[in-house]
């Protein structure tokens, strides 16, 4: 059974494709050229810069990183950027120590 995918991720998903391919192309890089620095087929490749939802997580890291976008976007969900996540924790903190 296809996992079902939420219109808006599905939607960004399409969105990082698209952008991908644009910073391809700023750069003048033909597609085999980061197809074979990511280790990937052009066909994969390709379904990347159309979102595929399919395509794993690493392999899109890796054309990232492989186009020279780096990799600071892989410390999206670092605990310093998790500013909820860190609003939730000061709210646990007890008002007074017990002794």
């Amino acid at each position: 059974m296809k996992k079902r995918l939420p219109l808006s991720v599905k939607h960004k998903l399409q969105k990082l494709g698209e952008d991908l391919k644009k910073a391809r192309l700023r750069r003048r890089i033909k597609m085999s050229v980061i197809a074979d620095r990511a280790g990937i087929s052009k066909e994969t490749l390709s379904k990347i810069q159309k979102g595929d939802p399919g395509v794993g997580m690493g392999t899109y890291a890796t054309v990232i990183f492989a186009i020279g976008l780096g990799s600071d976007w892989l410390d999206l969900a670092d605990i310093k950027n998790d500013k909820v996540g860190q609003i939730f924790d000061e709210e646990r903190i007890p008002m007074r120590a017990r002794d």
